[in-house]
């Protein structure tokens, strides 16, 4: 276990009662409110110090509901230094509406518009490309959540924004649970080749076979994101609560901890704290 407080670039928080989120109501265990004082008792002995919010998916004429409700947490709770709302970027120029409405939010520093659940062809569309690089000008990140199928068009879509600043979720989740690495690994190390692109090594218990995933399972996959983004380039993210479907919050970031235990402090320091700093721009 890391033996200092962490950032964690990757924390949900929703209430159903309050925002419908429609994916969750196929889920019980993740069905309900998970909320400030649920993710406190849920890291144990982990010191989190600073999160970033990341948007939950609720249903889209709610995204901006969601964003305001953070803020107010936040205004109470000053772990949360950071969020990165939903925009509807595919659709070009019209995004220019949604941006507005965020930046009036100051803890807004990215977007993020799942990919995951679209076709591979989706994110490379003319109106979503422009609408990721219009991002560029309102100094907002962008969230890249895909499935590994997706990687190869993720690679076109970040070549045609270089003054964009990208990061993976989840490692571009890989097939970890059949073990399949490539073309993954191959394509990984592509993306990596643009250095406007960090990884968030978060998600990857929910890739794994749920009941039965052991930190060997996962090592080989860090150890690829390790070679090719390196300590300056990599940022912890919890998952939470989604990653509760596989682990408890603890035993997360010890498998973490373990796959990088030959690492100098300074670096972990990077990946679990100083890189998410910087990259957020969370003071």
């Amino acid at each position: 276990m890391v033996d200092f407080p962490i950032v964690d670039t990757h924390v949900h928080l929703w209430d159903p009662t309050r925002i419908r989120y429609p994916w969750l109501e196929d889920i019980p265990q993740l069905n309900k409110p998970f909320l400030l004082e649920d993710f406190s008792r849920h890291c144990g002995p982990v010191q989190v110090d600073k999160i970033v919010f990341l948007q939950c998916d609720c249903v889209p004429e709610a995204s901006l509901q969601e964003a305001q409700w953070i803020a107010s947490l936040a205004e109470m709770d000053p772990r949360i230094r950071g969020m990165v709302p939903w925009a509807p970027v595919e659709s070009g120029e019209m995004v220019r509406s949604s941006l507005d409405a965020l930046k009036a939010i100051p803890l807004v520093r990215g977007i993020r518009r799942l990919i995951q659940s679209e076709d591979v062809d989706f994110c490379i569309q003319p109106g979503f490309v422009k609408g990721v690089q219009i991002l560029a000008e309102y100094d907002f990140s962008f969230d890249i959540c895909i499935y590994h199928r997706h990687l190869a068009n993720t690679i076109r879509l970040v070549e045609q924004c270089p003054d964009v600043r990208f990061i993976l979720d989840h490692i571009g989740k890989p097939d970890i649970q059949n073990g399949t690495k490539e073309p993954w690994q191959k394509e990984l190390k592509t993306l990596a080749g643009f250095q406007n692109v960090t990884c968030k090594v978060s998600g990857m218990v929910t890739e794994a076979d749920h009941e039965k995933w052991t930190r060997d399972d996962l090592k080989p996959y860090i150890d690829h994101v390790a070679e090719c983004f390196g300590p300056d380039r990599m940022v912890f993210g919890g998952d939470w609560p989604v990653a509760t479907l596989a682990c408890a919050y603890p035993d997360w970031v010890e498998a973490l901890g373990w796959a990088l235990s030959g690492w100098s402090g300074d670096e972990l320091r990077r990946v679990f704290r100083e890189n998410a700093t910087d990259f957020y721009r969370l003071g």
